[in-house]
């Protein structure tokens, strides 16, 4: 009897270990919903239910910390105008949080202790001054809110204005990998109220200014006495010129002129005239992702945040992540 006993107590107790490993196996609820959502990178902390960033602020030299939808109300305010209609503020602000969780996902602040900054040439614009309620409000609204890619954040990347058409970030930024998925040459509505040197816009610099741009980028061309768009990218886009026999970067040399006086790549003319070089195009900024004055246009014609990103981001999802 006492044998019989003890099989039959071995029996149930196998019998609750197997179920309790199945229970313990088997997703949860939140955990089903959840599903396909990218993590967060392990370093971030959460504190009442929003990740925490050290964001290093380059006004103060400090590195502080604040959670994140404070972060991107300053970047919202220090990329776009705050009394932009309210659906393209929340595609800013979407593009803005999936930035950033890219941006720690990926890499590492080069400011020590930091997961981020304010500084533009490492991340993205950043004025807490003008956040008003305008910008609070996107922000509040989009909460949690990032663009996904097959479980991944993607890079989200924006520009000024498009001209048009935007472009893919091998033609425009010399991005070394293959073209991600979701990015595409794409029509870009861009509001007619963008100013006029913002849709067309002519620089001119000296022979010796464009030697010198092209020497930073790696190719000494010596006195500039031609040069013309050698290949072009979908959108028509430059993707190198030919400068004196040789070939340049197009956007290299773009940035080593400066970005805001060329102001694109999307050029309709180029022309050599003794010492001048001057270059005639249209949009502002590289062209790839969302065009900032095409939300604008899309905003204003009734489209929502969401649709402004899926438009220019191809088979993205916007998933709330907390």
């Amino acid at each position: 009897m006492k044998k019989i006993l003890a099989i039959g107590l071995a029996f149930s107790l196998c019998f609750w270990i197997v179920s309790c490993m199945r229970s313990s196996a088997r997703p949860s609820q939140e955990q089903n919903d959840n599903a396909g959502l990218p993590q967060l990178p392990e370093e971030i902390e959460i504190a009442n239910g929003v990740p925490q960033l050290r964001v290093y602020c380059v006004e103060d030299e400090a590195v502080e910390t604040m959670d994140l939808e404070t972060y991107v109300q300053g970047v919202l305010a220090g990329e776009m105008r705050n009394d932009w209609p309210e659906e393209a503020l929340k595609a800013q602000a979407i593009l803005a949080r999936t930035f950033v969780l890219n941006f720690i996902s990926e890499k590492d602040s080069q400011y020590p202790g930091a997961d981020i900054s304010t500084d533009i040439s490492e991340a993205q614009a950043y004025n807490s001054a003008n956040i008003n309620d305008r910008i609070k409000d996107a922000v509040k609204q989009t909460e949690g809110l990032v663009m996904v890619y097959d479980g991944r954040f993607p890079y989200a990347w924006f520009h000024a204005h498009a001209g048009g058409i935007t472009e893919l970030p091998t033609a425009a930024l010399e991005y070394k990998k293959a073209d991600p998925p979701y990015t595409q040459v794409i029509e870009s509505p861009d509001s007619d109220k963008a100013p006029e040197n913002v849709k067309n816009w002519t620089a001119r610099f000296t022979a010796e200014e464009v030697a010198a741009a092209c020497a930073e980028t790696g190719v000494k061309t010596g006195s500039v006495t031609s040069l013309e768009i050698g290949k072009r990218g979908a959108s028509g886009r430059a993707i190198t010129f030919i400068v004196n026999g040789k070939e340049v970067s197009a956007p290299a040399l773009r940035l080593r002129l400066g970005g805001t006086a060329m102001k694109s790549t999307l050029l309709d003319s180029v022309n050599v005239d003794g010492n001048t070089i001057t270059f005639s195009g249209r949009g502002y900024g590289h062209g790839v992702g969302m065009s900032q004055w095409g939300a604008y246009g899309m905003a204003e014609a009734g489209a929502s945040a969401e649709e402004i990103v899926q438009h220019y981001f191809q088979d993205v999802e916007i998933q709330k992540l907390y």
